[in-house]
């Protein structure tokens, strides 16, 4: 079973310029996570599952309450606290999305994708 939490919004205090830790921006996050197939047709109630409510609620904590100067941390935070959590996940993905971009020249946005796999 896979399950996919798509372009949540979350206002947080991230990157390597001290302006971006200071004044804060949105980012938006997907997250992917699978569980073993085997175990697919025992699900009947929200019990038998990964309760992806909880899932967000890591995520929304993470990203609102942690200050990282870079996404790729952010992304292993976030990777490495939702495997520990949920010991029958055998696949995560997560990507970060930064809309608002510091540099000197024309650039939409800036995006870190990562995985963990067991």
């Amino acid at each position: 079973m896979k399950i996919h939490l798509h372009e949540m919004v979350f206002y947080g205090y991230h990157g390597v310029h001290d302006e971006e830790r200071k004044l804060g921006q949105r980012f938006i996050v997907n997250f992917s996570f699978e569980t073993a197939n085997k175990h697919d047709t025992r699900i009947k109630k929200l019990e038998d599952t990964v309760d992806y409510t909880k899932v967000f609620t890591i995520i929304k904590h993470i990203l609102e309450n942690e200050k990282f100067k870079l996404l790729e941390n952010c992304a292993n935070t976030i990777l490495d606290k939702i495997m520990a959590d949920y010991p029958e996940l055998v696949r995560t993905n997560v990507k970060i999305k930064k809309p608002s971009v510091a540099i000197n020249g024309n650039l939409n946005s800036v995006e870190v994708e990562m995985e963990r796999t067991r």
